[in-house]
């Protein structure tokens, strides 16, 4: 048993089922990610990292817990980050995106809710998830009514609660300030680390950069001649939810200067003809690159991510001028009011940003991507498809969930997509 292994088996992981998953990751991740030709060479450290996910990341994170920081695991972007690294803590995404734990959760809860909710709860039932043994506290959000009730049942001590008002008003948002500046304190209280103006400060300038790092890979994306597929692009979006950030922030530079070099010497991933892609919707969090893999194989080239795996985690910066604790937290707390979920109504500001990306991204066409019972987004493709097309925009919807059992249904419809665009 390797080190690794051993340190697994300590946290109470079911070593079999655990071997079990991660041969599914990593046989999902060899067929749809590293099977892609010409990747650039600096996608390396992302590899690594999605790999290491259940390796050196569990590793590190034990031993800052050993030296006295606290791990906080979230299951949404609108946690805020910065408010987690003032107080020296670590925060991890736990999010699942595979099928293979699906199963466990259908034991307890309704097969009939969102897939991401399942997965992620199969990993802890199923005794493989790494986090969560390693976890001090857990922060949920009301964006949508599975996890609502969700919360309801995993609640307890170790388990904080942000409530999301679901309208974009004066008064929503001196609730979401309130929520904000409530999650501080329960951060202070678990670190016994008081967030001072001059941690957040520091906090929100490291994610600024973070921000504007991965705005800078998305400018890439969506150039006429992209030089990284949307595949990879998703992978370092699915790294950034998870890796220590300052090392992070390195890498990502490290890509871009590489990106910058084969934008020089004529090198693109795009086949010639290519169709380009906006992909909108629910996000793919690691492990789930099925519809990424499809429109890419199928020809096209996914050039920009309206998601909370794309653009919705890096848009908008932090107002890092402020100078007081209060000042950063309204600042902090207007940022993340700004993401444009579909929990929102009414929605104009998602409807206006996805016609708004597409066109900026010179986007032939919108793919909008639906997790299965997500019914906010189902049923926002409504009014979105509606808008597409008055902008002269052809659009899909599709709803499907963490199986491949209709990866060939979803290549069909998005392959005639393809071709209704080259006729």
């Amino acid at each position: 048993m390797s080190g690794c292994d051993t340190l697994l088996a300590e946290l109470g992981l079911n070593m079999e089922r655990h071997g079990e998953l991660v041969e599914n990751l990593g046989r999902t991740y060899r067929e749809k990610v590293l099977s892609q030709p010409d990747r650039p060479a600096s996608m390396a450290y992302f590899d690594s990292a999605i790999h290491e996910l259940h390796g050196d990341r569990i590793r590190e994170i034990f031993e800052a817990r050993a030296a006295g920081r606290k791990m906080i695991g979230t299951f949404c972007i609108y946690v805020p980050e910065e408010i987690v690294f003032a107080a020296g803590a670590i925060p991890v995404a736990l999010c699942g995106g595979t099928a293979w734990s699906i199963p466990y959760a259908e034991q307890t809860f309704p097969r009939e809710i969102c897939p991401l909710v399942k997965s992620t709860l199969g990993l802890a039932f199923s005794d493989t998830c790494p986090f969560a043994p390693l976890e001090d506290l857990a922060v949920g959000e009301t964006t949508c009514d599975a996890k609502k009730k969700t919360w309801d049942i995993l609640g307890g001590d170790g388990f904080h609660v942000l409530h999301l008002p679901h309208k974009k008003t004066d008064a929503a948002r001196r609730l979401w300030l309130r929520e904000v500046r409530a999650f501080a304190g329960r951060v202070e209280h678990l670190t016994g680390v008081r967030i001072t103006a001059r941690s957040l400060g520091q906090a929100a300038r490291l994610m600024n950069r973070k921000r504007r790092l991965l705005g800078r890979l998305a400018g890439f994306q969506r150039s006429a001649a992209p030089p990284i597929s949307g595949t990879d692009a998703l992978v370092v979006m699915q790294v950034a939810l998870v890796d220590e950030p300052q090392r992070f922030c390195g890498a990502v530079a490290r890509l871009l200067e590489e990106l910058r070099r084969r934008v020089r010497q004529g090198v693109t991933v795009a086949r010639p003809g290519a169709k380009r892609v906006l992909l909108a919707g629910c996000p793919a969090v690691a492990g789930n690159y099925k519809v990424h893999h499809v429109i890419e194989s199928s020809g096209a080239l996914v050039v920009a991510n309206e998601s909370c795996t794309g653009s919705r985690y890096f848009e908008h910066p932090v107002d890092a001028r402020r100078r007081t604790r209060g000042g950063l937290l309204a600042a902090i707390a207007d940022r993340y009011f700004r993401i444009d979920c579909s929990c929102f109504t009414p929605n104009d500001e998602r409807v206006r940003s996805v016609v708004r990306m597409a066109r900026r991204a010179k986007a032939d066409a919108v793919v909008q991507y639906v997790l299965q019972y997500c019914h906010t987004y189902n049923m926002e493709a409504v009014r979105i498809a509606e808008a597409l097309q008055r902008a002269g925009l052809p659009s899909l919807t599709i709803g499907t969930d963490y199986a491949d059992q209709d990866t060939g249904q979803i290549r069909t419809r998005v392959e005639a997509l393809i071709e209704g665009l080259r006729s």
